[in-house]
């Protein structure tokens, strides 16, 4: 049973880790870009300047046309609010600009990191967590970092320049005027938090529930054989409709959270306008100042909402994409299984003696499914694994490929521990052929080419001859530049053994493992694979893992295994002689099967 997915964050990010991620996120990707945030930060300071400049030219407008109006005053004001304006857009363009390519490129190398980082890690791994969630940290954790960064450089160079240069505006006119306006900041800072640690928890309920989602509609997608063949789509869209109305509630609930703050800045806002309006109604008409002070610090209140406004709910803002860049920052800071230690060196390519002493392995704590096997598979020889299903036979497999490595004992290729080498250097010497064909999106070329990339044309070509599939793929309208389909869905399921086949031909390694690889063919198409085969096998250390006993009978030596144990072996003659558990294997399939083959055991036997 495959395990249940881990969740990828439990709880809302705190605020000592928002600190705390905020400042890697600086001293790594915003110091790895800090040229192109000061060349951004600098349009932002441009902007916030001509900002600022626009509110002080108020005083002189008003003045210009209706104190002291003069065509001069009035054309030198709206030439210099122009040019401000025209300075501004310009520097407006830079900054989105600018912004977008430094952000683009922390996407990109995060996903880079991400996704080597991916690669490092162990089957198990993937194992333990669904696809969508893999996904998820793949894509949302990258793009957290950016949005992250995006949002702190924004609101310190846009909206906190802006405010303060407009501030200053306000207090050069009028710094009673300015006093009533910087009351409202504090206030609607503090107003806020409560909607700061609400957004959190919706926030990351939110999104466990989306990735939920995903695994559900993936697997539906995946699946949809199976789903139309027992005629599930009722239950699956009853299923995947209530996870969809679920994951709406809660985006309305955060939406209604984070919409919260617009009103307490609004009603703020409005208070400060109206005790300006009030106070400055009062020093015209009574006191009898000129009116342009007034509408100056009106300009740069009203210029100066919208960045407070930001600023207050910055702190809400930024939860959804902490989010991401924690789940970034857990895949970076896992363990990478995978990692070869500095130095480790390469195996020499094996003349392929494959050897299992004392091999003790088990998937999960205190169920061991290997118990201390002993096996050897000899050069040039095929060796054949067979038994009840989960006696330990693809476990075998397993071990060979360092998928796993051994709990107990020890595994060798010629006398060599292969967890005293490189991975890379023991999966070079390995190829494997199982039942489950899988096959990358891309043309037939392409996946072939993937058991050695860099192979010529005619390498490919020749490995596709030897895999008995050159003419079948010829046969298609564009040849080897034929799409695949996702996972192979465009071809059948001969036909993507023989590319499998093909791709292991290419791969030219000493040690052949074969799973169950003719296990859910047809007649016609097994016959063909096993020419192919046949022709691969040829002067290669084979072991085969085969159900069907049939299909191992000329195998060099049969080890029958159960219970994580090799509890016989020799040739197929030597353990019918002896009639123990293969005798009984065997047995039984030649009684399942006499009815179509006739009562001789040899007519079942391969040509």
């Amino acid at each position: 049973m495959k395990a249940k997915p881990v969740p990828p964050s439990r709880e809302p990010v705190s605020n000592d880790e928002t600190v705390s991620i905020l400042r890697r996120l600086l001293l790594s990707d915003g110091k790895r870009h800090w040229k192109g945030y000061a060349l951004a930060f600098s349009f932002m300071a441009m902007m916030g300047a001509c900002t600022a400049a626009l509110a002080y030219l108020m005083k002189d407008a008003v003045n210009a046309i209706f104190i002291h109006p003069t065509p001069e005053g009035v054309w030198l004001v709206s030439g210099a609010v122009m040019l401000l304006s025209i300075i501004k857009g310009a520097s407006a363009y830079g900054q989105s600009i600018t912004m977008s390519r430094v952000g683009n490129r922390i996407v990109a190398d995060n996903q880079k990191r991400a996704f080597d980082k991916l690669m490092l890690q162990d089957v198990s791994f993937f194992a333990r967590r669904h696809t969508a969630e893999v996904s998820s940290r793949f894509n949302a954790g990258a793009n957290g970092a950016r949005g992250t960064l995006d949002l702190v450089i924004s609101s310190i160079g846009r909206d906190m320049l802006s405010l303060l240069m407009l501030a200053t505006v306000a207090i050069v006119q009028d710094p009673f005027l300015a006093l009533i306006a910087l009351v409202v900041m504090p206030v609607a800072v503090f107003g806020t938090r409560k909607l700061i640690r609400r957004a959190k928890g919706l926030f990351t309920t939110g999104f466990k529930s989306g990735v939920k989602l995903s695994s559900i509609a993936l697997e539906v997608f995946q699946g949809i054989r199976t789903v139309k063949a027992y005629t599930l789509e009722p239950e699956m869209r009853t299923r995947t409709h209530a996870y969809i109305d679920d994951v709406e509630r809660n985006a309305n609930r955060l939406v209604k959270t984070q919409a919260k703050s617009s009103p307490l800045m609004e009603t703020l806002g409005g208070l400060a306008i109206g005790g300006v309006i009030l106070y400055a109604g009062y020093n015209v008409i009574v006191v009898g100042k000129s009116p342009g002070e007034f509408f100056s610090v009106l300009t740069a209140l009203l210029l100066a909402y919208e960045p407070a406004k930001r600023l207050a709910r910055l702190h809400v803002d930024l939860v959804t994409h902490m989010m991401g860049a924690r789940m970034l920052f857990e895949l970076l800071d896992s363990k990478a299984p995978e990692e070869d230690p500095p130095g480790m060196p390469d195996l020499p390519r094996p003349h392929g003696r494959v050897e299992f002493s004392g091999v003790v392995f088990g998937y999960r704590p205190g169920e061991p499914v290997l118990r201390g096997i002993d096996l050897v598979a000899e050069p040039g020889q095929t060796t054949a694994l067979v038994g009840q299903s989960g006696g330990g036979k693809t476990t075998v497999i397993n071990l060979i490929e360092r998928f796993y490595d051994p709990q107990a004992g020890v595994v060798t290729f010629d006398g060599v521990d292969t967890r005293a080498v490189t991975r890379r250097s023991v999966r070079a010497a390995v190829a494997l052929v199982s039942q489950d064909v899988y096959l990358f999106s891309g043309t037939v070329r392409d996946n072939i080419g993937y058991g050695r990339p860099g192979a010529t044309e005619e390498e490919i070509v020749a490995a596709a001859r030897a895999a008995h599939a050159h003419d079948f793929i010829m046969g298609f309208e564009t040849g080897y530049d034929t799409a695949v389909g996702e996972h192979g869905a465009q071809l059948s399921g001969g036909q993507r053994q023989r590319i499998a086949i093909a791709r292991a031909f290419l791969k030219n390694a000493p040690i052949l493992l074969l799973d169950e690889a003719t296990a859910a063919l047809d007649s016609e198409s097994e016959a063909e694979v096993q020419k192919a085969l046949h022709e691969l096998q040829h002067q290669r250390t084979t072991i085969v893992i085969a159900h069907r006993l049939q299909t191992v009978v000329r195998a060099d030596k049969i080890c029958v295994i159960d219970g994580g144990r090799v509890m016989e072996s020799g040739t197929h003659e030597e353990l019918l002689a002896r009639k123990g558990r293969y005798y009984g294997f065997y047995h039984l399939q030649f009684t399942h099967e006499r009815d179509t083959a006739g009562d001789d055991p040899s007519a079942l036997l391969p040509a």
